[in-house]
């Protein structure tokens, strides 16, 4: 084998240890059941707007339905038997609409849950405080009859 090749493979073999490092810590673990957990979130968030909030806000609106608004720029061309020649070039809008609520829905239920963690971790990290700062402690007997003592002296020595 050649000096090159060796180098390779050793380069190779360094890579992957480190890969293999990096992907057992438990951050990367963490963040990985963050992104499906993330994933499964948007669907029902997706779903909420889909079939909850915009038929309402479109029963609001007059029937209107989000998905359906959108400006031609250019129509579609059919053929003598109603066939679609060119497709109609279109800016869908509504679709736009929908997915700026989705995002707002996620980011406030998101801003929510970090907030409800924050304020769990603290009355922890509290609670933790609590019981880890012992009371402080007092002036022992002996110690207090020393002062005592001193405090005698310095009234006799003043008389």
């Amino acid at each position: 084998m050649s000096k090159d090749m060796k180098a390779l493979e050793k380069k190779l073999g360094n890579t992957m240890g480190e890969f293999k490092k990096f992907i057992l810590k438990g951050n990367i673990i963490d963040m990985a059941v963050g992104v499906i957990i993330g994933g499964a979130f948007s669907k029902i968030v997706t779903s909420l707007v889909n079939d909850i909030l915009m038929p309402a806000l479109g029963a609001v609106t007059g029937g209107a339905s989000f998905n359906t608004l959108k400006y031609v720029i250019r129509p579609a061309v059919l053929d003598g038997a109603g066939n679609e020649v060119t497709a109609e070039a279109a800016i869908l809008y509504g679709s736009f609409i929908q997915n700026i609520v989705d995002f707002l829905i996620i980011g406030l239920c998101m801003f929510f849950m970090v907030k409800a963690i924050a304020m769990v971790t603290a009355r922890f990290r509290h609670e933790e405080e609590q019981k880890e700062a012992p009371a402080p402690a007092g002036p022992t007997a002996e110690e207090l009859l020393a002062e005592i003592r001193d405090l005698l002296k310095e009234q006799k020595e003043t008389v």
